[in-house]
């Protein structure tokens, strides 16, 4: 008979430090991490195409509102040939595409400036604004949200049904009226308009900055907490572990923050990461309603004056905002349960 060669077993590391190492670069997370981009640069590509495209339906152009309703046709086409405009769409796109590749946005049609710069200047207003309304919405939901699934039916409980069902009867920009009919107007506590930078004081920036994220704020913290409360009572009343706590003689709180709300994470972590977008497309119209010198307001004035260099980096800002934000969400389901990191293998 002849003899079978056996490959010898490589022993296996028993050292934590190795196996620590091991998490950290044995690369379930990196090759996550890489699977997402890849996917980004398709749907990038598509939303830069679309918008685009879209762009390319609206009547007029910056030229024509440039010159105004008095130019004649031959101005308009002399403009039109200076500012590149009246070559093919599909010339235009790659023009653009190529300089966006390579970090350059190109320069706004109306004011010649490079939109990289008017980026630059206006995303910490808007980076501030959602920020801020994204720690009113968590800060307050996660508590009251709480403290609602702790005696479902309770008072605690009715009066955030009440609260959450007004908010979300309410839109932002309606919202946003009210706040400052209130607390501006009447009450006289905060700014109605305008902003202040950073350096300029903490405490001004803040008061200005106050009413436009609780306008943003608020509608999501309503849906967060009827959202994250419904799911906690669901796992109090239906789940096995839940029954196997109390047996074990653990508190109701106990059961509620440490065992509950871990697996209620998983589905609020989703929504938030859902959310993203529409929290940062509330932006758009707050900005307005507050003068606020954001992108979204530097959006709308792109849009009627048919600046769409300066709209297709907007878009695109929001779009990688979104892409960014997805797989933010998917690392922390990573993190949250080792399942999901080795099953991305």
């Amino acid at each position: 008979m002849t003899a079978t060669a056996t490959t010898p077993r490589v022993p296996v590391s028993r050292d934590p430090r190795v196996s620590r190492l091991t998490r950290v670069t044995g690369s379930p997370v990196l090759r996550l991490i890489v699977k997402r981009l890849l996917m980004a640069v398709p749907i990038m590509l598509g939303v830069t195409i679309l918008t685009f495209w879209v762009l390319s339906l609206i009547p007029g152009n910056a030229a024509e509102q440039l010159l105004g309703a008095e130019a004649t046709p031959e101005d308009v086409a002399l403009l039109e040939r200076q500012l590149g405009l009246d070559q093919p769409g599909v010339v235009r796109y790659l023009e653009w595409l190529q300089g966006a590749v390579t970090g350059d946005l190109g320069n706004s049609i109306v004011s010649r400036q490079p939109v990289s710069d008017v980026l630059a200047d206006r995303l910490p207003v808007t980076g501030e604004l959602v920020l801020l309304a994204f720690l009113i919405s968590l800060v307050l939901a996660i508590p009251v949200a709480l403290l609602a699934a702790h005696k479902p039916g309770g008072i605690m409980d009715r009066i955030s049904m009440v609260v959450s069902t007004l908010g979300l009867s309410v839109a932002n920009y309606v919202l946003a009226l009210i706040l400052v009919l209130v607390f501006a107007v009447t009450l006289g506590w905060l700014p109605a308009i305008g902003y202040v930078p950073l350096e300029d004081g903490l405490w001004a920036n803040l008061e200005a900055m106050i009413l436009p994220s609780a306008a943003i704020g608020f509608p999501l913290f309503c849906f967060y907490t009827r959202f994250l409360r419904g799911d906690l009572v669901d796992q109090m009343q239906q789940e096995e572990y839940v029954t196997t706590a109390r047996a074990k003689g653990v508190g109701s709180w106990s059961v509620l923050i440490k065992h509950a709300f871990r697996n209620s994470s998983f589905g609020l972590i989703t929504v938030v990461g859902l959310n993203l977008g529409a929290l940062i497309g509330g932006t758009v119209i707050i900005e307005q309603i507050f003068a606020l010198p954001g992108i979204g307001q530097m959006l709308l004035q792109a849009i009627n004056t048919r600046d769409f260099v300066v709209v297709q980096a907007a878009v695109v800002i929001f779009a990688l905002v979104a892409v960014v934000a997805n797989l933010v969400v998917d690392l922390l389901y990573a993190v949250l349960d080792p399942r999901i990191r080795y099953g991305s293998r």
